[in-house]
Formats: structure tokens, sequence, C-alpha cells
């Protein structure tokens, strides 16, 4: 008898499609972003435009110009899949020929190589999210992390099972020492972290351009903006081996190891209760005894150290040394962070799979602009309209007139703003 009442009130799979739950929202997310991209496509593709320009030119016209929008629309996004995930038919060759593997494997290792750093970096402002702090400088705090990191691998020599876990923690300290600053400001000064973080990233970037002309660290008989390169034992050296031709590397490992902390971390631990506690209601918080001052300090030295961490990472597993540009402008990890923590919805789990979407949109991107001349652009567009509508669920809801259910209701961490 229990087990047919169970089986009347379990939900079907049409109820469970149409529902407005986080999940269901962020997929119906991501297909109107990328109809948002198809639109793009079509508007701005000569070819396109040129086919439904002779509409009533004849009979046929309406089919060729239908048939010149999806070709182009699917070529587009067959290229961005094949040159970031896999192409069925090179994996298919490879799979009976036993050759080609490197060309099969390379977008994916691309894909996950960019994957990585964005995982660290976005799990450590999502880790601030949930305790109601907005660290904007985690790009700061990654390029600190980086530069301690970096310092430490090339201008001191030592076995790698020494050498590399010291390169690593050096960019957690270096993240670290950069999440101090607001978090001590705002424990003890009520100062905004949103603006002494935002300050805080020039003055990294500053710092960076410092130390890469003015120091030791510079590369000697350099006189560009170019630090010493890495030693080898303090690499995260390819997963297959340098001369596979794959880029994907042992930072792939590491990420997941801060996925697993992070769980962990905010499942788990003492602190991560206080720190979820204080994020979403922060007068309980105090009223059951947390000091709020140090979990200010402790969320801003993990989220700067997860940050910094991101930032050697990124050195150790692609570059080898840092530039004056290190993680500046359209390459700063820190800021394509908060919008896929968000996406994430600030869960590690969640993060994992939109840091693999972003950096899925951003190398498949390349692979188009490559292949079909459309820009890269449109991959940020599509990245862009992906976030908006998972910031937006109402109206995501409305447009598939998905049942609202009071458990799905999207709530952001926003009580940094206070």
């Amino acid at each position: 008898m229990t087990d047919a009442i169970a089986t009347e009130t379990r939900p079907s799979l049409w109820v469970r499609l149409t529902s407005g739950s986080p999940i269901v929202v962020t997929l119906f997310a991501l297909v109107l972003g990328l109809l948002v991209g198809a639109l793009i496509i079509i508007t701005t593709t000569p070819t396109v435009l040129d086919a439904w320009r002779g509409l009533f030119h004849s009979w046929s016209s309406p089919g060729h110009a239908l048939k010149v929008t999806f070709d182009n629309v699917g070529a587009a996004y067959r290229t961005m899949f094949t040159g970031s995930v896999v192409d069925p038919a090179s994996f298919w060759h490879a799979v009976t020929t036993g050759k080609g593997w490197t060309t099969t494997l390379t977008p994916i290792s691309e894909t996950l190589t960019y994957a990585a750093p964005l995982i660290i970096a976005s799990t450590g402002v999502g880790i601030a999210f949930q305790t109601g702090i907005f660290n904007i400088g985690a790009n700061g705090q990654a390029v600190l992390g980086g530069i301690a990191g970096a310092v430490v691998g090339s201008m001191l020599h030592m076995p790698t099972v020494l050498h590399l876990p010291l390169t690593l923690a050096a960019g957690v300290a270096g993240g670290m020492a950069a999440g101090s600053v607001p978090g001590l400001l705002k424990a003890f000064t009520g100062a905004h972290e949103v603006i002494v973080t935002i300050m805080l990233n020039y003055v990294m970037y500053a710092f960076l351009l410092f130390v890469v002309l003015s120091t030791p660290f510079q590369q000697p008989g350099q006189q560009n903006d170019i630090s010493r390169t890495m030693d080898p034992s303090a690499q995260l050296a390819p997963l297959f081996g340098t001369g596979s031709g794959l880029r994907m590397n042992y930072g792939i490992f590491v990420a997941i190891a801060v996925v697993i902390f992070a769980w962990w971390f905010l499942e788990r631990s003492s602190m991560g209760f206080d720190f979820r506690v204080t994020g979403a209601n922060p007068s309980a918080a105090k009223a059951s005894g947390i000091n709020s001052r140090a979990v200010l300090v402790l969320v801003f030295l993990v989220s700067g150290g997860l940050a910094g961490l991101a930032g050697i990472v990124q050195a150790a597993s692609t570059t080898h040394m840092i530039d004056g540009g290190f993680l500046i402008g359209s390459a700063g990890i820190g800021f394509t962070a908060i919008t896929v923590a968000l996406l994430g919805r600030n869960r590690p789990i969640g993060i994992v799979w939109s840091s693999l979407l972003f950096a899925a949109l951003g190398v498949g991107g390349r692979a188009m602009q490559a292949s079909t001349g459309i820009p890269l652009d449109l991959a940020a567009v599509i990245q862009s309209a992906i976030v908006l509508f998972v910031a937006t669920p109402v109206l995501v809801k409305e447009i598939f007139r998905l049942r609202t259910t009071p458990t799905t209701a999207v709530q952001l961490a926003t009580k940094g703003w206070s």
C-alpha cells in the first residue's frame, strides 16, 4: 500500500521537466543563450542576410533562405563543439585506426587546461558569496598568488617532491595576503569590501609591473616585463608527457582536490557552517555566538588563498612564467570566476559544470572563429546571455511556462552590499 501511494505521488517526468527547479531553470537558460547566439549569427552573417533579401525572388527562395540559415548556425555550433569537446569523425578514425589520438583529444585537453584554474578561482569566489561577501578582488589575489608562486618556482631550486608543493603553497599564501587586506579593513573599520577589492586589483597590477621590471625576478638579459622561467621541478607537467602534444596537465587534479575540499568545508566543517549561517542570516549568526569579525577575516583568507592558488596553477601549467599582462584584461580569470560562481549557484559541483561550460565556449569560440570567420566575441555574448537568464529565473519561467514551487526561488548572496 505504501509503495502504491509513493508511486502515485511521485512527480511524472513531464512535471519534473516543467518545474521551476534551479537545475531546470539553468538548462533552459543555456538554451536561451544559444538561441541569442543563433540570432546574432543570423543577423550578422552576410550570406544569411543575402539569402533573406531574395526571399520573394522565386518559390524556392524561402526554402533556400532557411537552408542557408540552418547551415550557418549549425556550422558555427558544430565547430564550437568539435573545437572544445571532440570531433566524432576524428574520434571514430582514431578508434578504428589507432592513429590521430593527439588531434582527437586536443579540444577536450584545451578545455580542461582552461577550466582547471577557473574552477579553483570560482570556488573561492563562491565560498565568499555563500558567506554574503562580494569578493571582487579575486583577480588581484590571483595575480599576487601567481607572483609569489612564480618567485618560489623560479628562484629556488630543489627536488620536485618539495619544489612543486612549496610553489603551490606560495601561491596560496600570496592570495591570502592580498585577501587579508579587505578582510581586516571590513572587520575592524567597516570598509566596504567591493570598493576595497576593486581598488586593490589595480594595486596588484602595478605591483606586478614593478616585480617584472625592477627586481631580480625579471628575466636576466631582458628589458621587457618578463619574469624568470619556473624550474621544471615547479611546473605542473602535461598529464600525458611533453611529447604527447596535449597541454592537459596535473592542474586538473589540483582543481578536483579544491572542489572536494570546498564541499567538505562548507558541508561538514564547523567553520564552513559558521560561514553559511553568517551569509544566510547575520543576525542569527550573531545571536548564536559566531564571531562575525573572525568570519569576515577568515572568509577572505580562504577565498583569497584559492584565488592565489588559481593564479599559480595558471602560470605553472601553461606559460611557466609571468609577464606584465598576467591575468589582466580578457585573461582575468578572477572576473570570469564571479559569473561562473553565480551560474553554478555558489555550489562546488555547480561551479565545476559552469566552469567547464565557460571553458568550452571560450575554446570552442576560437575554433569557430578560425573555421567560420564568426568573431570570438560571440562566445562572450552567449556566456553573458546565459548568466543574464540564470540571474532572472522569473523571466525564464515565464518564457517556458514553468511551474513555480516554493523551493525554486533563486537567492544570490547580497548581504555584502548592506
